[in-house]
């Protein structure tokens, strides 16, 4: 049986920058995204699109995901998708989603392009970013758009230019929104990626940790980031502590001895353990079962480099 990859951390990087592709592979990431978007001047997103499939090769060498996101703007979207659809690529990063028309357009270009390009149907998912309000309201019918949608998250930096404010130290500015995904999300199978704060302060760690915990406290499982330094904090907020796996062992043992014994409440180190103290315990136990996975197949990647 496959197991869906964790995609804590998703490394976002310009692809025209040749020393930021080639390390990529280093930097422990569950997924890298190769930007064609807001890090690449306009002038130079041609010959950008041109560098995707040696970069795919490049970046894939750790083991993680491997993303290329696109402009969603006419006279780019079109020519971005045909440039990134490619063996080894594993996801278009889409973003301002604003409408389901726009995500089933784009569905049913990636679905050419797999079948023209040996790729295994469906293996291309789509991870969208919401930032507009309009999208904040269409994001129910995007969510039912295609089964390729992987992941959604709302965009943090352009959201707030939307709402004409400045991203806060809390992230109060983003409660609603990151809610609202995070509970379609949840609804329609999809996940709830993102943070509650700005991605921009790569120097202000602990500022960022702060972001990422709160976004994980609403359900997100993971989110972007723009440094290695914020790499290694997503993957840490966004695994499950130990000494919570632990007791979760501990429950699901005591409880499945409990029913078998004829009884649904058991005592688990003085508190009271039933049936969904037992469910969330088991969610934790196959989070820790995907993180694990994730880690060996990038570990394995690795080796192999040695």
């Amino acid at each position: 049986m496959t197991v869906k990859p964790a995609r804590r951390s998703s490394l976002i990087l310009p692809i025209n920058v040749p020393r930021f592709v080639e390390r990529a592979h280093l930097r422990s990431a569950d997924a890298i995204v190769l930007d064609l978007e807001d890090s690449v001047p306009p002038a130079e997103k041609p010959s950008a699109r041109k560098l995707i499939p040696e970069a795919i090769r490049q970046v894939a060498r750790g083991g993680g995901e491997v993303a290329v996101r696109v402009n969603n703007e006419r006279g780019l979207l079109d020519d971005d998708v045909d440039a990134a659809v490619h063996p080894g690529l594993d996801s278009i990063s889409f973003p301002k989603a604003e409408s389901a028309e726009q995500v089933r357009a784009v569905s049913a270009r990636i679905e050419r392009l797999e079948r023209e390009r040996g790729i295994a149907p469906g293996h291309v998912r789509l991870s969208l970013a919401i930032e507009t309000p309009r999208g904040l309201l269409a994001a129910r019918d995007i969510a039912l758009a295609s089964d390729r949608i992987a992941s959604m998250s709302v965009g943090v930096e352009d959201y707030c230019l939307e709402l004409g404010v400045e991203p806060s130290p809390d992230g109060a500015e983003l409660l609603y929104a990151v809610s609202t995904i995070v509970t379609i999300c949840k609804a329609t199978g999809i996940t709830p990626t993102g943070l509650v704060g700005s991605i921009a302060g790569f120097r202000e760690i602990s500022v960022f940790e702060g972001a990422a915990e709160r976004a994980r406290q609403l359900g997100c499982l993971g989110a972007g980031c723009i440094h290695p330094d914020q790499v290694i904090v997503l993957n840490r907020v966004f695994s499950p502590d130990p000494a919570k796996v632990a007791y979760a062992e501990r429950v699901v043992t005591a409880f499945e001895d409990g029913v078998r014994l004829g009884t649904a409440s058991v005592n688990v180190d003085g508190k009271m353990v039933d049936v969904p103290v037992y469910k969330r315990a088991l969610v934790i136990l196959d989070r820790a079962r995907v993180v694990a996975e994730t880690e060996r197949r990038k570990a394995e990647a690795l080796a192999k480099l040695a």
